[in-house]
């Protein structure tokens, strides 16, 4: 069994059947790399270099780690920032090379979750919020509440998947299909 990543968590939540796809039948996506996904990993690379010492005391931070490799036995995934709050809980830290629009992005709401679960499992401290900076629009810092809801769909998320791979289980779609439009897997699966 693989260890799972946040990326094939949203895959998942996105449509089941890239599950089915990519790691079943073993048909990758081939997505072109978009300009922002190289310009996220370089400011991923440069906030970390400027802000190594740089704590958040507005937000309660009391301590930092820097792009950590958690994983467990079901999951991995590596965090801009995990934060060390005043109230003796913890908090991952995502930076986007994206500007703020006033709403936040599903993507990035489970990307959080996902890491607020590993957090969880390798600290063994709760985790109830966490934190987007939207390096686009003057580095805006967006709070997220997190709660035992969202961490159980995580983990629901994961069983699901382990039973796709494990099974070979083909599952349901989508039931939004604009989602089948600019699908990868558009001209293989039968609605």
């Amino acid at each position: 069994m693989i260890t799972l990543t946040p990326s094939h968590i949203i895959e998942y939540l996105y449509c089941p059947r890239f599950t089915y796809f990519e790691y079943v039948l073993g048909i990758p996506q081939y997505e072109d790399r978009h300009f922002k996904v190289q310009k996220g990993r370089d400011v991923h690379e440069d906030k970390a270099s400027i802000n190594k010492s740089y704590l958040r005391k507005k937000i309660g931070v009391v301590d930092k780690w820097l792009d950590q490799y958690l994983t467990n036995e079901l999951m991995r995934g590596v965090v801009d920032e995990v934060l060390f709050l005043k109230d003796a809980t913890m908090a991952p830290l995502d930076y986007k090379f994206a500007k703020y629009e006033g709403r936040i992005y599903e993507t990035y709401r489970t990307q959080l979750y996902c890491y607020a679960v590993l957090i969880e499992v390798n600290f063994e401290k709760p985790v109830h919020k966490g934190y987007l900076v939207y390096t686009r629009s003057k580095n805006k810092l967006v709070e997220l509440e997190i709660t035992a809801s969202n961490k159980e769909l995580v983990k629901q998320a994961i069983t699901a998947i382990q039973q796709i791979i494990g099974d070979n289980f083909f599952p349901k779609a989508t039931k939004f299909k604009k989602r089948c439009l600019n699908c990868t897997y558009r001209n293989i699966c039968i609605r």
